[in-house]
């Protein structure tokens, strides 16, 4: 199997390692691990794509790329350039230092990176460690996700859905805020919302007197809804929720219509 890896905390960072431990298991004695990840970090990007600039690319190590920018262009140059037009088997992002649950998941450059193999026809599977008291503190704080993710990567390989439509189904994967051996197992779970929190911005001041903005997270053990992503994860469980690229209101189709007729 040839998986190809990217992520959205830079080419670096300590989950990509993680993810080239579960990519290695998962590929097998005969496969190929590819990496192709941002040169800098480029967290809360979405599936933002390089459209007006160009963007460099270097070869760090035989199968193992930078590229400045974000992780849906990482997959693009993977598919284009560094593998010239032959797909990959598998894409796999992440593991995102941080939860991708609830209203993470749409401004998640590690989303975005699966979701552009999606699109690409390729199949797809995002993972992110939550990070909490339980585990932040850990020598290896992405615990969790490297005893557990190779056994979830199979199980959705062995026996998940995977569609071929035009949009298809990737799936994101939320590892839980705890060591391993507390981590109780995997549910299926829809995407949740934290209410009462939300983005924000908070001003502050230059030396030089000009006024800049921090865009400012809100909590993130906010539980959502029970039984959704969020919710699951601080119970314990890893969360596995389906994803497609549509954005339709499927439900409000036929209402809308009888609406306007």
């Amino acid at each position: 199997m040839r998986i190809l890896i990217t992520n959205d905390d830079g080419i670096n960072a300590p989950g990509l390692e993680v993810l080239t431990e579960i990519a290695t298991k998962i590929a097998g004695p005969g496969g190929e691990v590819w990496t192709v990840a941002p040169a800098f970090e480029q967290s809360g990007v979405g599936h933002c794509i390089s459209y007006t600039h160009p963007m460099m690319i270097a070869e760090l190590a035989p199968r193992r790329f930078a590229a400045e920018g974000s992780p849906a262009d990482c997959v693009l140059a993977a598919i284009y350039d560094v593998l010239d037009g032959a797909k990959p088997d598998l894409v796999l992002s992440g593991v995102n230092r941080g939860n991708n649950a609830a209203e993470n998941v749409l401004y998640s450059g590690t989303i975005g990176g699966a979701m552009e193999a999606a699109l690409q026809g390729v199949p797809a599977i995002a993972l992110s460690q939550f990070f909490g008291p339980e585990n932040a503190r850990l020598a290896d704080p992405f615990e969790s996700a490297r005893v557990h993710g190779a056994a979830v990567v199979r199980a959705l390989l062995d026996k998940g859905i995977w569609t071929e439509g035009d949009y298809r189904v990737f799936y994101n994967i939320n590892f839980p805020p705890l060591t391993a051996a507390d981590t109780l197992g995997m549910k299926v779970a829809p995407q949740g919302f934290r209410r009462d929190t939300a983005f924000s911005v908070e001003p502050h001041q230059s030396p030089s007197g000009r006024k800049f903005l921090w865009i400012k997270g809100g909590p993130q053990h906010t539980p959502t809804l029970p039984g959704t992503d969020a919710a699951v994860n601080l119970e314990g469980f890893i969360s596995i929720t389906p994803m497609r690229a549509d954005l339709t209101a499927h439900d409000l189709l036929a209402d809308l219509e009888a609406r306007l007729a």
